[in-house]
């Protein structure tokens, strides 16, 4: 069998924190994860995104550090339309989180923002512009 790319892994420092942020994007988590060490969500197709605390991170990789500044992998969430990308963006930032990119019409035919999750990953909301 070849390997399929099956899902990302992120390393957090505040599950509650981290969940509460993703229910803001529109992942669904159980209502008792956040007490959680390792806490997963499912997409379409299958595609699953794994949130993981920094305790449960060093528990199985003794020499795992948490990274420094903004981490090099982004998620990104296709939106319904233009005006969900914004009331997702206002949502996130409403609630004191961090706008990396405040919405705007790309030049490659997207509504497109950026916020930054608990921990700093860049998080992307994106739809086509009507």
């Amino acid at each position: 069998m070849t390997p399929r790319f099956d899902a990302i892994g992120i390393a957090v420092s505040d599950m509650a924190q981290t969940l509460a942020f993703y229910r803001l994007v529109g992942l669904e988590f159980a209502d008792d994860a956040d007490a959680e060490g390792h806490v997963e969500a499912s997409g379409l197709g299958g595609f699953r995104v794994m949130f993981d605390t920094e305790e449960i991170m060093t528990s199985f990789d003794e020499t795992w550090t948490a990274p420094e500044g903004r981490g090099r992998v982004a998620l990104a969430f296709a939106c319904e339309n233009a005006q969900e990308v914004d009331r997702i963006h206002a949502a996130v930032v409403a609630v004191g989180h961090t706008s990396h990119l405040a919405p705007f019409d790309a030049f490659w035919g997207q509504r497109y923002a950026s916020v930054l999750d608990p921990d700093g990953t860049v998080v992307d909301l994106f739809a086509p512009l009507d």
